[in-house]
């Protein structure tokens, strides 16, 4: 199964309750507007992966705006519909993705259920709340793509339960090379609705960052560990 790791932004989705603008730039503007998106450059932020990084995305401030919301979810819908995903259950991933997949499958009157990239640590200890997968077609429902490994741990999971899963959606994705290949590796294609190149435009465009935060930014995704090690120090 190929890998698609692209946003809507790059395939010249559009919206078409806003004229012209990308569904991409849109997502990325809901970003800004609810803060949910932090510029530090000079102090950068510890990811999950434990990368350092000049951005911090918190999909979960998008949760306060029912606007944001329903753009995100007339997004994944739009996606499940133009790459023909014939899946028959959504599953979010503990934690931040879990609101995002009830609401499109709510959309799409599809069960759903949730997984976690590590067992409970209490009770029966499970991965997957929900019922049973076994058997069932998926497409897994995060918000945002890092490095991907949390994500694909979500996969592999649900694969373990008897489940096959069709292909992957997030709210944003940074981009990184080390993602496309953890998906490739996964074989499982993935689509983000936006991504750090509209999220770059949208806060230029505000004149929320200068030429060389945006160049810094840049060269952060194009080779992460690096960028990561140098400002670590020793």
């Amino acid at each position: 199964m190929a890998t698609n790791h692209a946003t809507l932004d790059n395939q010249n989705a559009r919206d078409p309750n806003e004229g012209s603008r990308s569904l991409a730039r849109r997502v990325a503007e809901y970003l800004l507007d609810a803060g949910a998106v932090r510029f530090a450059p000079e102090e950068p932020f510890t990811l999950a992966s434990g990368l350092l990084a000049p951005v911090y995305c918190d999909n979960r401030l998008l949760l306060s705006s029912p606007a944001a919301r329903r753009a995100v979810c007339d997004g994944f819908a739009r996606v499940w519909r133009e790459e023909g995903l014939a899946a028959d259950m959504v599953t979010g991933t503990a934690t931040a993705g879990i609101p995002h997949a009830a609401w499109l499958a709510d959309r799409l009157d599809l069960p759903m259920a949730y997984a976690r990239a590590q067992p409970k640590k209490h009770g029966r200890g499970q991965r997957i709340e929900g019922g049973s997968v076994a058997g069932r077609t998926t497409v897994v429902v995060e918000d945002a793509i890092s490095t991907g490994g949390s994500v694909c741990a979500v996969v592999e999971t649900l694969r373990a339960a008897g489940a096959e899963v069709q292909a992957a959606l997030a709210i944003y994705s940074h981009g990184f090379a080390a993602a496309r290949l953890a998906f490739e590796k996964a074989r499982t294609p993935v689509y983000a609705l936006t991504g750090l190149d509209a999220l770059l435009q949208a806060a230029q465009a505000r004149g929320a960052l200068s030429d060389a935060a945006i160049r810094t930014i840049l060269d952060w995704r194009a080779d992460p560990a690096s960028w990561s090690a140098r400002r670590a120090g020793p």
